[in-house]
């Protein structure tokens, strides 16, 4: 599998490891707020900052790039990403 790491800080080093120990690709590192072309994967895994957390994930979700986020203190922007989720 292709993934991304959005959040490359100590969490998003360990779950670099642990893919390539599975045979996984980490073909994107991110670790600044900047929209990337994510188009390249298959997951995003986001472990950022809450606040570079919606805009990773909107990224995501508007290139149909399946994202899970273990972000916390980003909720309050809860509802505009349902809503985004639901739109795309």
């Amino acid at each position: 599998m292709k993934i991304a790491i959005l959040g490359y800080g100590r969490m998003g080093k360990e779950i670099e490891k642990i893919a390539i120990s599975r045979g996984h690709e980490v073909l994107i590192k991110k670790d600044v707020d900047a929209l990337i072309d994510i188009t390249s994967v298959d997951v995003a895994i986001e472990f950022s900052v809450p606040d570079a957390a919606f805009n990773n994930i909107s990224n995501c979700i508007k290139n149909n790039v399946p994202v899970i986020s273990g972000t916390t203190g980003w909720l309050d922007k809860y509802e505009d990403a349902v809503s985004l989720c639901k739109k795309e």
